[in-house]
C-alpha cells in the first residue's frame, strides 16, 4: 500500500497502528469518533494527522487512497452502517489499493455497560461471520486478498480479518 498513495486508519484510538504504519514509511492519518482518543493520539504522535470523526460521516475524494484500515472499529455499527461505510471506503480506494477490515465474530450481538473498566455505558458489539464480510467487501467492488481468523483472546469471540482490494 506504501506506493498506491496515503492510508487512513479508521477508528484510529490512541493511533498506535497509525504510528507503525508511519515508521513502515507508509503515509498514514487516523480519524477517531472520539475527541478523547484522538487528542492522546495527538499528544502520544504529534508528528502524525489524527481528526475526529465518524466512520458514517466520511467522504474522501474518489480513488484518493491506497489503503484503509479499519482494525477492530466498525463492530459497533449496524450491519447495514457498516455496508455503507465499507462502500464509502471502497470508492476511495485506488486500484489496487487495499481494505483492511477486522471485527468480532459471531452471530447477532452483545449488549455491554461496562466497557475499558467504565460502568454504565450502553455498548453493542454487532457480531459478524467471515461470509457476511466478504460479501459486504464483495457488495462494494472489493476483490479478496486474505481472509485471517483467531480464536478468542482478549475477548469472549473469535476474530477475523479480512482484506480486500479495488480490481485493477
Amino acid at each position: 500500500m506504501r506506493d498506491l498513495g496515503p492510508v487512513l486508519d479508521v477508528g484510529c484510538g490512541p493511533g498506535l497502528v497509525t504510528a507503525h504504519l508511519a515508521g513502515l514509511g507508509v503515509e498514514v492519518s487516523g480519524v477517531d469518533l472520539s475527541p478523547g482518543m484522538v487528542a492522546h493520539a495527538r499528544r502520544l504522535h504529534p508528528h502524525l494527522r489524527f481528526e475526529v470523526g465518524s466512520a458514517t460521516e466520511l467522504d474522501p475524494a474518489p480513488a484518493s487512497l491506497g489503503g484503509v484500515l479499519a482494525w477492530w472499529s466498525l463492530f459497533h455499527l449496524p450491519r447495514p452502517a457498516v455496508a455503507e461505510v465499507v462502500a464509502t471506503l471502497a470508492r476511495a480506494l485506488v486500484p489496487g489499493g487495499q481494505l483492511v477490515w477486522g471485527t468480532h465474530v459471531g452471530d447477532g450481538e452483545v449488549e455491554r455497560t461496562v466497557a475499558y473498566g467504565v460502568d454504565g455505558i450502553t455498548w453493542t458489539t454487532h457480531l459478524w461471520q467471515p461470509a457476511a464480510m466478504a460479501t459486504v467487501l464483495a457488495d462494494a467492488g472489493l476483490e479478496p486478498v486474505a481472509e485471517l481468523s483467531f480464536p478468542p483472546m482478549w475477548t469472549a469471540h473469535p476474530q477475523a480479518l479480512l482484506v480486500a482490494r479495488r480490481p485493477a
